[in-house]
């Protein structure tokens, strides 16, 4: 990271763009996005001169190519299943993480307060990567960002729908029914695909005998997570439907 004293005509700065690209993995037409990307407000001459209105656009653009590549990969999902990993997905957790397995705290441009931090907060990686997304697709257009999202977000999309994330919906969906209905949710197979080495399970939740909309998944374990993530759903949306009547 470099202090805000560096002069922006240095060579240092240069180098230190050029070795940031090499990271990112792509090369800017304008660097000055690039550096604008890099400078938090502490190393900024003034607001406007940092990454924040960067990271305003970069966030939208993040959310809607996510929001897209979900639609595309999980047609089975409802609504409020793709809302759900949407949301850890674009997290400020999910960014810094990706801004710190491609090093850019090795690259920020910092107030001198700031660069005394041993570890710098979650918060501002995560505000760094929003800011390079839409750096990237103000230089790059959108077929760049694409690519570079799907390349440093697709592990993240399928870690959250993998459950990696700690979201247990089978564990919310039990408390809810015995809570709501005084009984346990029970999941039943309904159907499976594909070669022994590559099957697919479809699986419902079932309440009191009422079979909720099913759900695939590449296993068992994966079809019944999901399928509680949907009577999840229908049963929050029930609820709130009676308490607006």
């Amino acid at each position: 990271m470099l202090s805000n004293s560096i002069d922006p005509s240095s060579q240092e700065l240069a180098d230190l763009l050029e070795q940031c690209e090499e990271r990112l993995g792509y090369s800017f037409q304008d660097r000055s996005l690039l550096q604008a990307a890099l400078t938090h407000a502490s190393g900024a001459s003034h607001r406007l001169a940092s990454n924040e209105r960067l990271e305003f656009l970069g966030d939208a653009i993040l959310g809607g190519i996510v929001c897209e590549m979900l639609f595309h990969q999980f047609p089975e999902f409802l609504e409020g299943e793709l809302t759900k990993i949407k949301s850890i997905v674009v997290s400020r957790r999910t960014c810094a993480r990706v801004a710190q397995s491609l090093g850019m705290e090795d690259f920020l441009i910092l107030g001198k307060g700031m660069t005394s931090y041993s570890q710098l907060p979650l918060s501002l990686m995560a505000d760094v990567f929003e800011s390079l997304v839409a750096a990237i697709y103000l230089d790059g257009g959108m077929m760049i960002i694409r690519e570079f999202i799907e390349q440093h977000i697709q592990p993240e999309i399928e870690s959250a729908v993998q459950g990696d994330h700690g979201v247990n919906y089978k564990s919310q969906l039990q408390q809810l029914a015995q809570r709501e209905f005084g009984t346990t949710p029970v999941y039943k197979l309904l159907d499976e695909k594909g070669p022994d080495h590559s099957k697919c399970f479809q699986i419902s939740a079932f309440i009191d005998g009422f079979r909720y909309h099913p759900a695939w998944g590449r296993n068992k374990k994966e079809a019944e997570q999901r399928a509680a993530c949907n009577a999840l759903q229908i049963i929050e949306r029930q609820t709130l439907s009676v308490s607006e009547q």
